[in-house]
C-alpha cells in the first residue's frame, strides 16, 4: 500500500479562533526508520549541557525560576515552552531540574555547534521533509524515560502559544508523556547595550514551570482527529499557563514595542509524520 505523503490534518494550524473539525478517522501511520540510525540521544550527554546552561545562564543573566518542583522528578515528561527568543531553549535547558533534549532545527548544528549539541544530547531536525530520524530519536527519549524539549509554536515568535503546531500532540498522545507547560517571560522584553541580539546582561528573565497535564482524552486513540482534538485542548492549557504566569510575575511575553523585533529564521516545528515543515 502506498502512503499518502500529502499534508493531513494533523499538520494544520490550530489558533485560538479556530472552529474546524477534523473529519478523518484515519490512524496516523507509525515511524520506522533504519535501525542503524536509531541513536538515543545521550542523557549523559544533556546533563552536562544542563550544567554549561546553568553557568552560562546564570553567569550572564539572572534568571527566577518558579514551580521547578512541579515537573515530575522521574520518567517521561515533554516540555511545552513559549518561544520569543532564542536564549529561550538554553535558558530552559540551564535551569530545568532534570537534562533535556530539544528538538532544534538542522541550521544550527553549523561548524563546531553540530557535535557540540549532539554532544550534549540535543535533537537534530530537517525541516525539508518528513525527519523520520528525528522524530524516532524523540521517541525514544521519551521512552527510555526523558525529558523532550518543544517549541509548540513552531518558530520564534510572540511567545504567547497562540497557534500551535499539532506535533507536541502527536509526540504526547503517541509516547503517554505528561506535558509541563513552561513560560519564559523577560527575555525579549529589552535589548543589550552591548550585544543587541541579547537581553540586557544580568537582565531578570523568568521560568515559570505549570502543572503537568495529559494530552489525550483517555480513548487511546491516535487518529487525524484525536490529534487536532489533542492539540485545541493543550493550547488552552498552555494559554491558561502563560497567563497566570504573567499575572505571577507582572511580564508580558513580548516586547513591548514587538514591530521593532527582528524576527529570526524559522525554528523547526515538532513533527508529525506528515509535516516537519514550518509554515
Amino acid at each position: 500500500m502506498c502512503r499518502d505523503s500529502r499534508r493531513g490534518e494533523a499538520g494544520r494550524e490550530v489558533s485560538g479562533d479556530s472552529s474546524g473539525r477534523a473529519s478523518s478517522e484515519r490512524a496516523v501511520p507509525s515511524e520506522r526508520t533504519v535501525p542503524s540510525e536509531r541513536t538515543v540521544p545521550s542523557e549523559r550527554g544533556a546533563e552536562v549541557g544542563r550544567r554549561i546552561g546553568v553557568g552560562l545562564m546564570y553567569g550572564l543573566w539572572k534568571p527566577r525560576v518558579l514551580g521547578a518542583w512541579r515537573m515530575p522528578a522521574t520518567g517521561p515528561a515533554i516540555l511545552a515552552v513559549n518561544h520569543s527568543h532564542n536564549i529561550d531553549g538554553p535558558m530552559v535547558m540551564g535551569v530545568a531540574p532534570r537534562p533535556t533534549h530539544f528538538l532544534i532545527k538542522k541550521e544550527a548544528f553549523v561548524g563546531p555547534l553540530d557535535p557540540f549539541l549532539l554532544g550534549i544530547g540535543q535533537v537534530k531536525v530537517d525541516r525539508s521533509g518528513a525527519d523520520r530520524t528525528a522524530i524516532t530519536q524523540a521517541l525514544d527519549v521519551l521512552a527510555a524515560g526523558g525529558v523532550l524539549g518543544i517549541f509548540p509554536e513552531g518558530t520564534r515568535g510572540e511567545g504567547d502559544f497562540a497557534a500551535l503546531r499539532a506535533g507536541l500532540a502527536y509526540f504526547a498522545v503517541r509516547s503517554g508523556a505528561p506535558i509541563v507547560p513552561v513560560a519564559v517571560l523577560g527575555s525579549s522584553e529589552k535589548r543589550g547595550r552591548l550585544i543587541k541580539g541579547l537581553p540586557p546582561l544580568r537582565s531578570r528573565v523568568d521560568v515559570v514551570f505549570g502543572d503537568p497535564f495529559d494530552a489525550g482524552d483517555g480513548s487511546g486513540r491516535r487518529t487525524r482527529k484525536a490529534l487536532d482534538e489533542a492539540t485545541e485542548r493543550i493550547q488552552k492549557q498552555l494559554s491558561s499557563h502563560l497567563e497566570n504566569a504573567r499575572r505571577l510575575t507582572g511580564r508580558q511575553a513580548t516586547l513591548s514595542s514587538g514591530s521593532d523585533r527582528r524576527k529570526g529564521p524559522a525554528d523547526p516545528p515538532i513533527t508529525t509524520m506528515n509535516e516537519v515543515r514550518t509554515s
